[in-house]
């Protein structure tokens, strides 16, 4: 997502994130013939990256409309954000904040559908009641949005407090709005089961999906055929399997070389397959390549290293310095285990190819031994993915089956070389188990309102506060952050 201002400001910042033509967006484009599309370069290029939304966040419908003329060429819809409920949106008056200003909302979004050629949508998060949550949308849908998607959660869960969204708002929008409205739901989108589920559930003609999507990109991949190459897709003794991390982490690289470097991907071996497994040789210990005890740098090396980096110009092109970030969700639960794994890709710098080489050759050294330990051991696994259950059961008794994350994690977890989704504690259980505590504002706030229970969560909703420590004990890193172009709702 773009901030409007700065996109339609900001020639460097266009160039940057938005790459449609090789050359840069200084100008508003104006295409007299349809061929001239021909000369895409990556964003909107007809024959990998239709259908696109773009999607701004804004305030001001000027400024909006501004930003909106530069992308229609390349793009099938323009989208307008609503819902991101992070703290940079609160400072800068725009998503989830504005949903109190609806007249300023709908002078948005009725700007972009008079001054543009492409439809436009609009995402928005529920609010206090189901009803005033519909008359919210029907605002918006007058004015002009032709799609409209609802996170069916309210504003200030978020973080810790993200808790479950909220199906049965969408479904009452759907039941409510006038039948040929187009609505796509979003929240509690972790696998790919949970699609049909959501469709079911919402009656919405589509689902969005965002964290999920960032943690396993497979979330909408169909399952392979039961003829599969397991070098693809790992299957376990019970039948719970996903697509291999070092299989998904080849095929974005592939996609990187082919699209953004216009390179040929070096030469690579197959990956290792489990109904292949052969007797050790001498040959594979002599196999430096792919060791996993990788040797920490000498002081020399790192001052060495230092002096290269200061000397290298920094790398802006958006889709290289996504890699780190990227590669760190989907590998979250591989690096956990693999250290080295995380110590190499936190040292991969964006540009740097032959760093993030060396990261895959790790990660398929390490899915390899995981495959081996599963074809020698598989009770580890399959009794860690399920039956999990806290120290402090007893304390969390109160949180039925359905609203506890205990349930989401068993039907999520995989062995750690599989892509799976995060799933966070709900408020509840984070209370229980600590990871969570009232903040000195909100202890004082309840014991005004209610004097027994200043140390457990209220059945209200409490106050939004900045939790960063938090998120980055429980595993958010700090990258992860909303940026002040670039945020997310």
């Amino acid at each position: 997502m773009f901030h409007a201002r700065l996109f339609g400001e900001t020639a460097k910042f266009r160039s940057r994130h938005f790459q449609p033509l090789r050359s840069p967006l200084d100008e508003v484009p104006i295409f007299g013939a349809q061929e001239e599309l021909s000369s895409t370069y990556l964003d909107g290029r007809p024959d990998v990256d239709r259908p696109l939304t773009v999607q701004f966040c804004a305030n001001d419908a000027t400024e909006l409309l501004q930003a909106a003329t530069y992308v229609q060429p390349f793009c099938d819809a323009i989208d307008l954000n609503l819902g991101c409920p992070q703290g940079i949106a609160k400072k800068g008056n725009y998503g989830a904040f504005l949903q109190e200003d609806w007249d300023l909302v709908c002078k948005l979004i009725s700007t972009l559908d008079k001054g543009l050629d492409v439809p436009v949508t609009a995402k928005i998060r529920i609010l206090e009641t189901k009803e005033k949550t519909l008359a919210y949308a029907k605002r918006i849908l007058e004015s002009g949005a032709s799609i409209l998607t609802v996170h069916g959660r309210q504003r200030d869960q978020k973080g810790h407090k993200t808790g479950l969204a909220d199906w049965s708002v969408i479904r009452y929008l759907r039941d409510n709005l006038p039948p040929d409205t187009v609505l796509f739901a979003n929240g509690n989108i972790l696998r790919s089961d949970d699609i049909d589920r959501c469709l079911t559930a919402t009656g919405a003609d589509g689902v969005m999906s965002a964290e999920g999507n960032l943690y396993d990109p497979t979330i909408f991949a169909d399952h392979p055929p039961e003829s599969k190459d397991d070098r693809a897709y790992w299957q376990g003794r019970d039948g719970r399997g996903g697509y291999r991390m070092d299989f998904v982490f080849r095929r974005y690289l592939s996609i990187i070389y082919k699209y953004v470097l216009e390179s040929q991907e070096p030469n690579r071996t197959p990956l290792f397959s489990p109904s292949t497994i052969v007797p050790h040789t001498d040959s594979d210990s002599d196999s430096s390549d792919c060791t996993l005890d990788e040797q920490p740098p000498t002081k020399r090396q790192k001052q060495e290293q230092k002096g290269k980096d200061a000397r290298s110009e920094k790398c802006t092109e958006a889709n290289l310095t996504a890699m780190q970030p990227h590669l760190f969700h989907l590998l979250r639960p591989l690096v956990s285990v693999h250290t080295e794994v995380r110590d190499a890709l936190a040292r991969s710098r964006a540009g740097d190819m032959a760093a993030f080489e060396n990261v895959l050759t790790l990660t398929e050294e390490a899915v390899k031994q995981g495959l081996i330990e599963y074809k020698t051991n598989p009770e580890k696994y399959e009794e860690s993915s399920v039956d999990q259950q806290p120290n402090n059961s007893t304390e969390i008794e109160d949180i039925t089956d359905y609203e506890s994350s205990l349930r989401a994690v068993q039907s999520c977890k995989r062995p750690w070389w599989v892509c799976q989704p995060y799933v966070r504690p709900l408020p509840q259980e984070a209370f229980a188990k600590g990871s969570m505590t009232l903040s000195k504002k909100e202890k004082k706030r309840l014991a005004k309102e209610e004097p027994n229970t200043v140390d457990s969560p209220s059945t209200k909703r409490m106050e939004p506060a900045i939790r960063l420590d938090q998120d980055i004990r429980d595993g958010l890193d700090k990258g992860e952050a909303a940026s002040p172009a670039m945020v997310c709702g």
